[in-house]
């Protein structure tokens, strides 16, 4: 009997830990935003320069508005890679390099744990919903103007 309650009280302990666990990971960040010029438009960005920031980047949402995106910022410059744990809307990356000029767009799948990395170091990689930088004719190789 006393095994019994031991393994009761474990489970227990152990059933308020993960709840704990899937509370915070799903405890909203505040983002700081960025203004971008890309393909000829200004748009507001959020902006995820902190670690806990650029980790948690637009997991958990199911929905992202036409034109709107996240900035991520590399500091130092590095060979930035994405995955898409915990997200739930298809994106394609754009990675900045240090001149803002686009070395990459690749797109993103919901909930792949496949790292997509940037082809040499990058200073940003900026993420939208899958198919904008074709809709509006950004291309690897254009420049996008960042403005914090």
């Amino acid at each position: 009997m006393k095994i019994f309650m031991v393994l009761r009280n474990l489970l227990l302990l152990l059933c308020v830990v993960l709840a704990a666990c899937q509370t915070a990971a799903q405890e909203p960040v505040e983002f700081e935003s960025a203004t971008i010029i890309i393909g000829g438009k200004t748009l507001p960005v959020a902006f995820a320069k902190t670690p806990e920031q650029r980790a948690r980047g637009l997991m958990f949402r199911k929905a992202l508005c036409e034109d709107c995106g996240m900035l991520f910022q590399f500091l130092p410059e590095r060979q930035a890679s994405m995955w898409m744990k915990n997200t739930f809307i298809p994106l394609d990356v754009a990675f900045i390099d240090r001149n803002g000029v686009i070395t990459d767009i690749k797109p993103l799948t919901p909930h792949d744990l496949t790292s997509v990395g940037a082809s040499k170091a990058v200073m940003f990689a900026l993420e939208m919903n899958q198919g904008w930088f074709a809709a509006n004719n950004v291309r690897v190789g254009d420049h996008i103007n960042v403005k914090m």
